[in-house]
């Protein structure tokens, strides 16, 4: 899963970096968070019923070629695919988030990087609101722009990133050694297509800034940094469709429609 050398020069430029001169930490985390810059998270296919895939390609054509973003699947699918066409030694890991809540169903609903330099990082821009560069791959403390993160150690052998306090979901583990593109395919099935998924129940957008992030629910965008909290209402099809353009630099086809589903979406929660 990789990209091709016009693929690799296509990606660059979409986040505006050029080729590393070596590959060391300091390049992955400039790779990182250019990534999280350039790249809108966004669960949109889910929500409405459009066509996902996990092929990295599928990205590449939607992301760099089109104007779109993507969620965890996608965005960390995207960026392990180019960060091996440089030569990193990525692996693609198999999580599970808000394992610790729902249990082991969680297992292959998030998709996580590991990148072995002269020790592993977890490379993880797919999370929405979490880390914007890469941290080493042990337990203890993360603190990146004032938000306060953690891995531990669970129980029964997993890993567990846990959040910041304002984060979209609370944790997810993982295992350092656990691959598993069967669980992930399966989960996809589910996330896009069960109405019991979160994200067809709910629309999800979020846009890393310099200090945080702005992040759409349904017809609720937050503006989130360490220190506070906004919100505003998002309040017709024309405000909803400025929004994708303005603040979260996407081209999104239909957004009538997708105003529709959401109006849906809140009578059927008001009920």
């Amino acid at each position: 899963m990789t990209l091709t050398s016009g693929q690799l020069d296509a990606y660059l430029a979409r986040i505006g970096v050029g080729r590393p001169g070596s590959l060391d930490v300091d390049s992955l985390a400039k790779l990182h968070r250019a990534h999280l810059m350039a790249f809108t998270w966004e669960a949109l296919d889910a929500f409405m019923g459009w066509p996902s895939s996990i092929a990295p390609a599928a990205a590449f054509a939607k992301m760099v070629e089109g104007k779109r973003g993507g969620w965890c699947y996608e965005m960390n699918g995207l960026f392990g695919a180019a960060l091996t066409a440089l030569g990193f030694r990525v692996t693609r890991l198999c999580g599970g988030v808000n394992r610790e809540m729902i249990g082991d169903v969680a297992i292959g609903n998030h998709l996580t990087l590991r990148v072995d330099l002269d020790r592993p990082y977890l490379a993880e821009v797919g999370l929405a609101d979490a880390i914007v560069e890469p941290v080493p791959l042990a337990v203890g403390p993360i603190s990146q722009r004032g938000f306060d993160f953690s891995i531990l150690q669970t129980d029964d052998g997993w890993l567990r990133f846990n959040n910041h306090v304002n984060g979209l979901a609370r944790s997810f583990d993982f295992r350092p050694d656990h691959s598993d593109e069967a669980a992930i395919a399966a989960t996809l099935g589910w996330l896009t297509q069960d109405p019991g998924s979160p994200f067809t129940n709910a629309l999800a957008i979020l846009r890393h800034t310099a200090d945080g992030y702005v992040a759409l629910k349904n017809d609720s965008l937050r503006s989130v940094t360490a220190n506070s909290v906004s919100e505003q209402r998002i309040t017709s099809a024309d405000h909803l469709a400025d929004t994708f353009n303005t603040i979260f630099n996407l081209d999104v086809p239909k957004s009538g429609h997708i105003w529709e589903k959401i109006q849906t979406v809140s009578r059927d929660n008001a009920i």
